[in-house]
């Protein structure tokens, strides 16, 4: 099994990126990530401005995947995620949900111990997931850096992202180049305060090809759903668009009237709050798969 250092990472998903290692569709790979500051804040007396912002949300990567083209789908199954024994989070002034409520930033550094993250005294079981993950973007779209999320992925800080989920991109480039990083060993739907639990990871990987398919935005298979994972400026039209999706979805893979897709939508589908932190607001529509497969909705 190869192993993808994390040394070599990008700051932007561009559709031109130089990849720094091949794997073959079907392979299984273990990549070594970076915590969101790239591991710069150790203490929690350090102060946030003196840490290198240019370094900020590392994705290693980007991996080529041969095979892949534009118009195929790039399967990734995300098979185990072990974390370091330490992680951090982080207030910082004027960001987050209140962010005009916070006086000053604070950084607090948590042990892992026995699968639980230690936080004044209180014992939070972990739950580990990818923050960042994604593929080159598509000429239209242009670039995209690592701390945004969009058609190609990026920063969905999605806490479904985690083992035993399986996630689907769109291929825009020749050999998809994946690239991946930022993860969480736990994280409330919403990264309400700006950081999840930020920590170094080994992640353990499943990378597959679906040819001549495609989608317009991610998707996220959980054991009970399939979810369209949608961005927006704001939480409406994150929320919109993510509808939108899955609406379509239903119509096309059901045979349904427009109009009865979206009623199909509104008894049946969550909505769910992804994160509210990111340059751009993030959503997903949660489908059951006992009303429709992953599958079908992909071959729709």
């Amino acid at each position: 099994m190869k192993t993808i250092s994390g040394d070599k990472v990008i700051y932007k998903f561009t559709p031109n990126m130089e990849h720094i290692e091949s794997i073959l569709p079907n392979e299984v790979i273990k990549v070594e990530t970076n915590d969101c500051f790239f591991q710069q804040i150790q203490r929690e007396d350090q102060i946030m401005k003196g840490i290198d912002h240019d370094r900020l949300n590392p994705a290693t990567g980007p991996i080529y995947v041969e095979g892949a083209e534009p118009g195929d789908i790039l399967q990734v199954k995300i098979l185990n995620i072990e974390v370091a024994e330490k992680g951090v989070s982080a207030v910082v002034v004027g960001e987050g949900a209140l962010g005009d409520k916070v006086g000053k930033s604070t950084i607090r550094v948590f042990d892992i111990e026995d699968g639980h993250a230690i936080f004044e005294g209180v014992k939070i079981p972990i739950d580990p997931m990818i923050g960042v993950i994604g593929v080159a973007s598509a000429e239209e779209d242009g670039e995209w850096p690592t701390n945004s999320p969009w058609k190609h992925g990026g920063n969905m800080d999605t806490t479904d992202v985690r083992a035993g989920s399986t996630l689907y991109f769109p291929v825009n480039q020749k050999g998809a180049l994946l690239a991946l990083g930022d993860c969480h060993a736990v994280m409330g739907d919403g990264e309400i305060c700006f950081t999840g639990l930020e920590i170094p990871a080994e992640v353990t990987l499943e990378v597959k090809l679906i040819k001549n398919k495609t989608i317009e935005w991610p998707l996220i298979e959980t054991d009970k759903y399939t979810m369209v994972v949608a961005s927006g400026d704001d939480l409406d039209d994150a929320l919109y668009t993510a509808t939108d999706q899955a609406v379509k979805l239903l119509k096309d893979s059901l045979g349904l009237e427009w109009e009865d897709a979206y009623i199909l939508t509104s008894i049946s589908v969550d909505m769910k709050i992804s994160q509210v932190v990111n340059p751009k607001k993030t959503v997903r529509a949660a489908i059951p798969k006992d009303i429709v497969s992953t599958e079908r909705l992909i071959n729709r």
